[in-house]
């Protein structure tokens, strides 16, 4: 069962944001000062009588108090906590969840130290292997990437003005299920900015598309497959029509890593494209009538299983919230290359992911869909999905590429989604881990590597899979 929420920091921020005194917000809220400086202090928890004032006095949705953005922080210190080589024992669950509820700045500013000592050492590591035949950079500044995943991240992959732009717009194209809306967009290209769409051969080997501001040409590769020319499209569009709005998000996220400013722009841009294409209220509306059926939404939308998946994880809207679903995308290494989640699921930070968990698996069963019940040590169970998929290079001297998508969210919405019916529910789940360096699983077949904070013991007279045992 879910522990009550500790809101005190955002309590405050409330308050103050609207020029309340203690004893004025208590008086709004039917509370004494005294038990609102406890809660202000993190002394108590909010209660869901108390969440219900809270929304009508300050106005908010009160789904948005019921995000889990504590369970994130607190997995997210706790890997970074274990990480570190400090002396003495690892902070204890308490003290983390106490860290992440009453000083979350500070917890933020620690996960942002140990990204910096995390790509310090890939660094020097990287300089030992070349025994001192490169120049490397010691700067420890975050890397862009890094920053904008955890600025989608904390957002719930949701950016509510941005998608509400977005939508404004799809509704004065007309665009809809079923709609087709490449002509649209090549139609609203041309009458709202003055350009033309237009197929051409790429002229270097990768390149989708090529603007030319000055002659207001868009060429776009004439392999592309339809959904990625249509989300091409868009994403000029989006670029072109929602610049305001696009400036607005980067101007406000304060991005601090040379770089992340212009990578947060490409990346909103993209965010804008899937919100043109799948406009909120519609999409949101025809997943739920079709159970969430990734193969009949992309007919609906004429999209691909990638951009429907990315799109579900995205339906976290005030007072219009979807299921919380995760979305990752995993290449053949393991190497997670996107990952994006409305839900608790735990991503690790830093290297590859569980080996247990069917998103790997789906290599191996080309085109098919898998589906898993999985368990994460905080016992919180899931419905996985996973599916490979195919980027053709369309030439036979390119290498196609294959990557693996997995999307789901928690088994309790498991009755809504319809890969949920084929599966036995009251089997045993699958019981998966962030990564085997911060899994505690101890008797775990597949693990590839130790747990850091855990010290080990090899038996002398036995062997089993794993060489060692640990504490």
């Amino acid at each position: 069962m879910r522990q009550k929420p500790y809101l005190g920091p955002r309590l405050r921020v409330l308050r103050e944001g609207r020029g309340l005194t203690l004893e004025q917000c208590a008086a709004q809220l039917q509370l004494s000062p005294s038990y609102l400086s406890q809660l202000e202090t993190n002394r108590r928890p909010v209660t869901a009588t108390v969440l219900i004032a809270m929304a009508k006095v300050f106005q908010v949705d009160a789904a948005e108090f019921a995000v889990d953005d504590q369970s994130r922080l607190i997995a997210d210190l706790r890997e970074a906590s274990i990480d570190t080589p400090l002396s003495g024992a690892s902070p204890s669950l308490a003290e983390l969840r106490l860290a992440a509820a009453t000083t979350p700045t500070l917890a933020r500013q620690f996960l942002a130290l140990h990204g910096a000592y995390r790509r310090l050492e890939d660094r020097v590591q990287a300089l030992d292997d070349r025994l001192g035949g490169g120049n490397a950079d010691p700067s420890v500044a975050p890397l862009p990437y890094e920053e904008i995943r955890d600025f989608f991240h904390y957002h719930d992959n949701y950016l509510d003005d941005l998608d509400l732009a977005a939508e404004r717009l799809a509704r004065e194209l007309g665009i809809e299920a079923d709609s087709g809306p490449a002509p649209r967009l090549e139609a609203a290209l041309r009458s709202q900015h003055g350009v033309t769409a237009v197929n051409s051969a790429a002229e270097d080997t990768g390149v989708w598309w090529r603007f030319d501001p000055d002659l207001k040409v868009l060429r776009l590769a004439v392999d592309l497959p339809e959904p990625t020319r249509t989300f091409q499209l868009a994403t000029v569009l989006a670029r072109l029509s929602l610049k305001a709005a696009i400036d607005d998000v980067v101007r406000a996220a304060g991005f601090q890593a040379p770089g992340s400013a212009a990578v947060a722009r490409v990346a909103c841009e993209n965010y804008a494209a899937g919100a043109l294409l799948f406009p909120y209220t519609d999409f949101v509306n025809t997943a739920r009538a079709l159970r969430h059926d990734v193969e009949q939404l992309q007919r609906r939308y004429r999209a691909s299983f990638e951009q429907v998946c990315h799109r579900l994880s995205t339906l976290q809207r005030p007072g219009e919230r979807g299921i919380p679903f995760y979305f990752v995308r995993v290449d053949q290494a393991g190497s997670i290359t996107k990952r994006h989640s409305s839900t608790r699921f735990q991503f690790a930070r830093f290297g590859g992911g569980c080996p247990l968990w069917n998103v790997h698996e789906s290599f191996a069963h080309p085109g098919r869909i898998l589906v898993q019940v999985a368990e994460m040590p905080d016992s919180v169970r899931y419905l996985c999905m996973a599916r490979s998929i195919i980027k053709r290079s369309g030439s036979f001297n390119a290498p196609n590429r294959y990557y693996a998508i997995g999307f789901g969210c928690e088994l309790s919405h498991a009755a809504d989604v319809v890969y949920a019916d084929t599966l036995a529910m009251r089997a045993p789940p699958v019981p998966i881990g962030i990564n085997c360096r911060l899994c505690e699983r101890p008797d775990c077949q597949q693990r590839s590597f130790p747990p850091v904070d855990r010290a080990l013991a090899v038996p002398g007279n036995e062997r089993s899979v794993v060489p060692y045992e640990f504490t």
